[in-house]
């Protein structure tokens, strides 16, 4: 089941730690399967304020996602991101084709 990265950053500092951490993740990305499906943006919001970039990044499944995080080359780079951003990140897995809402009863909710 794809696994996603989900990044909701804020206080990012633009500057040469941010452009090294941009400029080497993608090849961090490639031998996990990562890739980007929401990277920033100007969301139009609906409801409620958000002051966070969002970043969504998609891998095959969540092995491949730990394995992205733990790997030595994301592992470089992400003090450059922890100096210069703050926010929280973490994995979260998609749902089944044909999912519906009411079949997070069936599993107990929130993170069961």
């Amino acid at each position: 089941m794809t696994c996603y990265a989900i990044g909701l950053l804020h206080d990012v500092e633009m500057g040469p730690g941010i452009l090294a951490y941009l400029e080497g993740i993608d090849a961090t990305l490639a031998p996990f399967g990562g890739r980007y499906r929401i990277h920033g943006g100007v969301p139009e919001m609906l409801e409620g304020t958000c002051d966070r970039d969002l970043i969504v990044i998609a891998f095959p499944n969540r092995a491949a996602a730990r394995a992205w995080y733990g790997s030595a080359a994301y592992q470089a780079l992400l003090p450059h991101r922890l100096r210069h951003a703050r926010g929280a990140v973490f994995l979260i897995d998609g749902v089944a084709e044909g999912h519906r809402a009411t079949d997070i009863l069936r599993r107990g909710g929130r993170g069961s």
